[in-house]
């Protein structure tokens, strides 16, 4: 793609509900980029277009080339598709921001990605649109029109021409009969009097006795996979060691009634020992490193919401100490946020008559109750929260099968009061997930957390409770005097000092929270703060020294 020419396109084309230019020579609202984000990424899904577009330094009627000095750099650019992520449905942002050079002057050009099929996009809650060449909120119209974008387009649904019940696996249809009698105990007598078909009727696999895309995928023959192509019906598991490595792999097709169990043969789930006496006086001291609930509700999840139409397979990565369960599309709930808190059934699905039948089959809790029944069983286990990543139009769930940090764990015992909602925020923490601004201040408002952004930790107030008071004083470090003191006092002693020799004087001193870049950047303001006060100077070969001593 030439994006000059692609800009040179949108320039001279009439300014419509997919293409905006604005003027921003210098600065641009955060909050107002959002809401066009919003909006152009609405009219983008509305109008069948992959992408919206966005252009900052042209005049909105003239197209004259005004140039702009927003952001003016690569890494401050970047930073802005990080913010505005932390505000968007799934965390989406720009594809990329084209830099450009159009007659001498600076262009920025943002690619902005239509919302995924039956999701419309939010910027802090609230939904957009255009209206000609005004920006406004979503109308019930257009928002109903995106939402069942997903109802009305059920790819599991459909009818796969000329396939019969030949293509069908008879073991697969067996185990499904055997998992439909576990799910409904009460028709056990009564399926044994079904033909196949019948059963396959009454449990949502086939539709009035043609063979659908669901049939194939849970009960179809290995060699029935081409039936549905391109769509792809694989499941790859990988083993990675503890350098990144990997080790061992295995790729399972159709029929995944019977591949579900084979990933789950694969996966290595030994017994987990919690050393801390403490906490082995609250949950079982050996306990398999993985609930086998978990297992299987995050892989059945990942089938029966994973977008077919994106041709690309469904992955378990087994590394060291967690599970990753990767499947292709965005996350059907608004947020994780929404699942914990209505703790209700969704009501849209991508595939919905694929995920009825895996109720059906008892493959995967009652549709909604599963994950936040996830949420509990690890919370039950001291290990940190199930963590979901929507970036890149798929959905990633790590679950990690270990106590990753103790004095989290001791937090999860002592403090009652704590909603699934205040735990998973506090995982992703332990976990270096980014928070958003609101997520922050509500902790710090419950006195939970302190520290910067980037570097948060628990409160005072919970290390105190948790054991963790140490680990406190690391993390928040001393008074600034402290530190002015220790300079001070070094160059009584040594008369003369390098800056390298300064930080590795105060790095190893410095709150362990701060980056290296962090405690470099404060030692220059301790300098500064001393230079300023006329306590001390820059000597000869460029070191420090006491003010005073040059004056000897």
């Amino acid at each position: 793609m030439d994006i000059y020419e692609v800009f040179n396109g949108l320039r001279y084309h009439h300014e419509d509900e997919v293409v905006e230019f604005k003027k921003a020579e210098n600065n641009f609202d955060f909050d107002d980029l959002g809401k066009y984000f919003s909006a152009l990424s609405n009219e983008a899904n509305l109008r069948d277009k992959a992408f919206a577009w966005l252009a900052f330094g042209v005049h909105d009627k003239t197209r004259e080339i005004l140039g702009t000095s927003f952001k003016n750099s690569m890494k401050s650019l970047q930073k802005l598709k990080q913010d505005l992520s932390q505000h968007t449905t799934d965390n989406h942002t720009f594809r990329e921001i084209y830099e450009l050079k159009i007659e001498g002057k600076r262009v920025l050009l943002f690619q902005i990605p239509a919302t995924p099929r039956g999701i419309p996009m939010a910027w802090k809650g609230h939904f957009y649109a255009r209206r000609g060449e005004s920006l406004g909120a979503l109308d019930m119209g257009k928002y109903e029109e995106i939402r069942r974008q997903v109802v009305d387009e059920d790819w599991s649904k459909e009818i796969v021409e000329g396939a019969t019940i030949e293509d069908l696996d008879p073991e697969a249809i067996k185990e499904a009969r055997k998992k439909y009698g576990k799910k409904h105990p009460d028709l056990v007598k009564e399926m044994k009097k079904w033909d196949d078909i019948t059963f396959l009727n009454k449990a949502k696999i086939t539709l009035k006795g043609k063979i659908t895309n669901t049939a194939i995928l849970l009960v179809g023959r290995t060699e029935s996979e081409y039936l549905i192509s391109p769509a792809v019906a694989r499941i790859r598991w990988i083993y990675k060691d503890s350098k990144g490595n990997e080790r061992d792999f295995a790729i399972e097709t159709c029929p995944f009634v019977l591949a579900t169990d084979k990933i789950y043969g694969k996966i290595r789930n030994f017994k987990y020992l919690i050393m801390d006496s403490e906490l082995t006086s609250l949950v079982p001291d050996n306990l398999d490193t993985y609930d086998p609930f978990i297992i299987r509700e995050a892989l059945n999840n990942a089938i029966a919401h994973q977008d077919y139409g994106c041709h690309g397979m469904i992955n378990v990565v087994e590394e060291e100490d967690r599970l990753i369960f990767t499947n292709l599309g965005s996350f059907i709930p608004n947020s994780v946020r929404s699942v914990l808190e209505n703790d209700a059934p969704e009501e849209h699905y991508r595939n919905k008559m694929l995920a009825n039948a895996m109720v059906e089959l008892g493959m995967v809790d009652t549709i909604g109750s599963g994950i936040k029944r996830m949420f509990d069983k690890q919370r039950e286990r001291l290990f940190p929260m199930p963590d979901y990543d929507f970036s890149e139009n798929r959905v990633k769930v790590t679950v990690v099968g270990k106590v990753l940090d103790v004095d989290y764990a001791r937090l999860l015992t002592r403090d009652k009061t704590l909603s699934l909602l205040d735990i998973e925020m506090l995982s992703r923490i332990q976990m270096h997930r980014s928070l958003s601004k609101e997520e922050i201040d509500y902790l710090r408002k419950r006195k939970l957390v302190e520290g910067r952004k980037n570097a948060l930790y628990f409160a005072k107030s919970v290390a105190g409770a948790t054991g963790q008071k140490a680990e406190y004083t690391r993390n928040k470090g001393f008074d600034d005097e402290y530190y002015r003191d220790l300079i001070m006092k070094a160059l009584e002693q040594h008369e003369r000092m390098s800056r390298p020799e300064i930080n590795a004087l105060l790095m190893n001193k410095l709150p362990e929270a701060l980056t290296e870049k962090q405690k470099l950047s404060k030692i220059g303001h301790l300098l500064t703060y001393l230079r300023q006060s006329g306590k001390i100077e820059i000597g000869d070969k460029k070191q420090w020294q006491l003010k005073e001593f040059s004056q000897k």
